[in-house]
């Protein structure tokens, strides 16, 4: 078998995340933070060895504001729902994943203006001089994917947040495609809200999510209950990260997202990175040779993540899917990918696209297969 969707979630995880989360479930597991008994405290340490690694790998300053999350979509909803009110201009693009679209959608039933901009067909992303010529008096946030999961072009979120920060807005990220692949700095590139997920480029599980909240960002709650601190009170407590994270926390997933962590930064994320980024340009250069086949990726391989999408003429997305499948044992990623307004800004709605996402466990000759396969598909050589 091939896996090539590791967009959607990263497989198979190193080994070492399998064996620390048996290991948790077996001799740490109490609740965090509720109890002073050995166990409570054990599975406090791991969460909080877990949040350092994060702080670490995107270079924040108070690890209090590295958030846990139940996803990258619970996330985003945190940090677009806590912080805009009625009144408000937020810039978006139109690449964006449902996980910003919708929640933006809500909102702007509540009076929250929300403002679309196409990326450029040239370069594949949103000229800065296009988002700051779209800030008005009422702009409160900039809110941007990082790479899209749909094409895979990186978009320049330095340049965002030197324009935001500049213009004195809030600027947020979407790093779901990129976080754990691409290094992050929300220092440097002047992030205020950086979500992104644990079971993609981290290689954690599933059910593990991360909201970085900079200092100049104060968000409403979106949920209340229990901390296990200041429990005399009724009002949720102001505290980082306490305020933000209530209810039993997946603890035991969570520890698989540190050992996630500790694999990538002793792999290194310049060798994770060019891993798949090569396994992404072998598979591009192979398939801009097929007659037949249209892509949908970046126009430089410089400015592309480790995934992309691409249709053949003469059949659906899913029959594509389908064949990769059951004759190949090639496991790809069809139809609309949550993202149904990049698919109409790249012409691919409303059927969508096959889409390709190399991890770091795959081969080159993982790629060699699939390109020979999608080959014969075009070519109707089956």
């Amino acid at each position: 078998m091939i896996y090539l969707d590791n967009a959607a979630t990263s497989w198979p995880k190193p080994e070492t995340v399998y064996h620390t989360m048996d290991d948790f479930a077996r001799t740490k597991a109490g609740n965090p933070g509720r109890a002073s008994h050995s166990l409570a405290i054990a599975a406090e340490n791991t969460i909080e060895e877990t949040r350092r690694l994060v702080g670490r790998l995107i270079n924040a300053t108070d690890m209090a504001r590295v958030i846990f999350t139940l996803n990258c979509t619970d996330a985003l909803n945190l940090g677009l729902k806590g912080l805009l009110k009625p009144g408000d201009h937020v810039i978006t693009s139109t690449l964006e994943h449902n996980s910003v679209t919708r929640p933006l959608r809500k909102l702007a039933h509540q009076g929250v203006n929300v403002e679309r901009l196409a990326p450029s067909p040239l370069t594949g992303f949103v000229s800065p001089k296009t988002l700051e010529s779209a800030i008005n008096p009422r702009t409160r946030l900039v809110v941007i994917t990082h790479a899209s999961n749909v094409s895979g072009t990186i978009q320049p979120i330095a340049e965002y947040g030197e324009i935001a920060r500049r213009h004195k807005l809030f600027f947020m990220v979407d790093a779901a495609q990129t976080a754990g692949k691409f290094p992050i700095d929300v220092r440097a590139a002047s992030i205020d809200l950086l979500a992104f997920s644990g079971h993609k480029g981290l290689m954690g599980p599933s059910g593990t999510g991360v909201l970085y909240i900079g200092e100049r960002a104060d968000l409403d709650t979106i949920r209340e209950g229990g901390t296990g601190t200041h429990a005399e009170d009724e009002e949720q407590p102001k505290e980082m990260p306490y305020r933000y994270e209530c209810g039993t926390p997946n603890s035991v997933g969570l520890s698989g997202l540190g050992a996630g962590l500790k694999f990538i930064l002793q792999t290194g994320l310049d060798s994770v990175r060019e891993h798949a980024r090569e396994l992404t340009r072998n598979l591009i250069d192979r398939m801009e040779r097929v007659a037949g086949i249209t892509l949908y990726c970046a126009p430089k391989i410089s400015g592309q993540a480790p995934v992309f999408a691409f249709n053949i003429k003469g059949y659906q997305p899913a029959e594509v899917g389908a064949v990769l499948d059951q004759a190949f044992d090639i496991k790809v990623r069809t139809g609309l990918h949550c993202a149904p307004s990049a698919h109409r800004t790249l012409g691919s709605y409303p059927l969508g696209s096959v889409r390709l996402s190399p991890g770091h466990f795959n081969t080159r000759d993982d790629v060699d297969q699939a390109a020979r396969a999608i080959t014969q598909i075009a070519r109707a050589e089956l």
